[in-house]
């Protein structure tokens, strides 16, 4: 799937000019928690979310204790921590520097950006403009959306079983070493000593993925922890 079949199309925005209290009744009155900024030519110069609302002087919640010792000692840092919020405008308060997607950008690839830019949402341009949003909620309803699979008709020996798990095991990182994998009348035993639990977690969602395995039995063991000397 990609980015254009689970998009938002009727996307609201906000333009830089508007005040910080416009966006906020736009935010409740649509119930969405952020917008892309658009300029006079509609083209995107920002984005602004709730996350950009929280600590305003309005309500009483612009006082914040410094995380480290160096926003005590940075100027350039509190004065910017003043302006957001303190400022009226919403061009001083949105997120200016903002990554966006194509429509035909896969899934993968947005959840990624989502992932590990720590963001809600991810706006989809084209040509320039903005032609949707997808947000973390819009990958959870793609998922919900999926059709449970039909149980499989296939039925699989357990060197079959056991060949396909041995497959899709190989080469990952946490398929850890000196483990054996025995197959008896569709059940898959596993065997073996480990260095972290979620690696056994990780071979047994493999095995339930297999078609045939009626049920995965753990006999693995931790790995032993030698005393300190």
């Amino acid at each position: 799937m990609r980015a254009s079949d689970v998009m938002i199309t009727n996307v609201i925005s906000v333009t830089p000019d508007m005040t910080v209290r416009e966006v906020a009744r736009i935010f409740v009155d649509n119930g969405i928690s952020g917008a892309p900024v658009l300029d006079p030519q509609g083209h995107l110069a920002g984005m602004i979310s709730e996350g950009d609302l929280l600590r305003r002087t309005e309500i009483g919640t612009d006082e914040r204790k410094p995380s480290s010792w160096l926003d005590v000692w940075s100027a350039s840092h509190e004065a910017r921590d003043y302006i957001k919020t303190h400022a009226v405008k919403v061009r001083d308060v949105m997120t200016p520097d903002v990554v966006t997607v194509q429509p035909d950008t896969p899934l993968g690839e947005v959840a990624s950006i989502l992932e590990t830019r720590r963001i809600k949402r991810v706006p989809v341009t084209q040509a320039g403009r903005v032609v949707g949003i997808v947000s973390r909620a819009n990958l959870v309803q793609a998922l919900a959306s999926v059709p449970d699979e039909p149980a499989s008709a296939v039925t699989l020996s357990d060197a079959e079983i056991r060949a396909m798990l041995m497959g899709e095991l190989a080469g990952r990182k946490w398929s850890f070493a000196g483990r054996n994998i025995v197959v008896t009348d569709g059940v898959v035993h596993l065997w073996g000593v480990f260095h972290a639990m979620e690696a056994v977690d990780a071979v047994r969602v493999a095995a339930q993925n297999i078609p045939g395995v009626k049920r995965v039995e753990d006999h693995t063991e931790p790995y032993p922890v030698m005393p300190g000397i």
